[in-house]
């Protein structure tokens, strides 16, 4: 998957939390927020009372973009544990400071399960199981885990 393919993906499944996804959508999907991110509070410049100035704090457009991308950049990381056959609880490490982040992004950058598992078919085997995930078969040919 590549860079707007993951991007897409992620969005055409906004708030979906079933299914699975595979390293490359996660991790693309993370890299297109912190570039836009960056773009957005990179210039420290902001619009005050006085027009534009620098001002302290998030700016209005940071603030609306991280609200737009939170359901699914939560939906991307509950299917990227599910990928690795994980309960999407397991995103509660978040809230423990340092350790809990280092372990969940050992598990994001884990390997996924090969073949199905409980959480619905492999997003690398091109859907040839069935395509039980509500996407229906993949037109993209199945690609092998080592």
């Amino acid at each position: 998957m590549g860079f707007f393919e993951a991007i897409t993906s992620v969005f055409n499944k906004y708030a979906t939390f079933s299914g699975r996804a595979p390293r490359s959508e996660f991790w693309w999907f993370w890299l297109f927020n912190m570039i836009v991110s960056i773009a957005i509070d990179g210039s420290g410049m902001r619009h005050g009372m006085n027009g534009l100035e620098h001002m302290e704090g998030p700016s209005i457009l940071s603030t609306i973009w991280h609200l737009g991308v939170f359901i699914p950049t939560l939906a991307v990381s509950v299917r990227r544990l599910h990928d690795t056959d994980r309960s999407g609880w397991w995103l509660l490490l978040w809230l423990i400071p340092v350790i809990g982040w280092i372990v969940l992004v050992v598990f994001y950058a884990s390997r996924g399960t090969a073949g199905a598992n409980r959480f619905g078919p492999d997003p690398l085997a091109g859907g040839t199981d069935g395509g039980s995930d509500g996407y229906g078969p993949s037109s993209i040919p199945p690609v092998s885990r080592r």
